[in-house]
């Protein structure tokens, strides 16, 4: 199992925040072209509910499309949620959003928890090749929502 935090402040308020992040179709927007992240289950205005099941197409390695389902697990609106893979290119997904307010804006953290599929087979690829992906899906969406919100 490997974990994944990453923080980030953008001068934007609590609730932007939350309008951004509990609209599911907002994740293609930060999300690496190359990837090819279409979702296929929610209509363009749906909000995020405990319960929801959201699934896409996602193409991470090699152009090779992976079936994704997600399933939204915890919901305290405007200051987090869980999603969880309950199938999909990964072993083990488990997402953690949180959204708290500072002087300057909002500064939000992800956590996730992930394995690699094939496991314990994937083992020596997971730390480099599998944490490679992930981190670099991350640093694009660092950037992006900078260059969308400001720092």
């Amino acid at each position: 199992m490997q974990t994944l935090q990453r923080t980030q402040v953008l001068p934007i308020s609590i609730n932007e925040a939350w309008d951004f992040f509990s609209n599911p179709k907002n994740l293609k927007v930060i999300t690496l072209e190359f990837m090819r992240f279409d979702i296929t289950s929610v209509s363009k205005d749906s909000r995020m509910y405990p319960g929801m099941i959201i699934t896409y197409i996602v193409s991470p390695i090699m152009n090779i499309p992976f079936n994704w389902v997600t399933g939204i697990t915890h919901v305290n609106e405007p200051h987090y949620f869980v999603d969880n893979q309950k199938s999909g290119p990964f072993k083990f997904w488990h997402h953690q959003h949180f959204f708290k307010e500072v002087p300057s804006g909002v500064e939000m953290t992800d956590i996730v928890n992930y394995a690699a599929p094939f496991d314990p087979i994937s083992r020596p690829i997971e730390k480099t090749i599998v944490r490679q992906r992930v981190e670099m899906i991350f640093d694009f969406r660092y950037k992006k929502l900078n260059e969308m919100f400001g720092q």
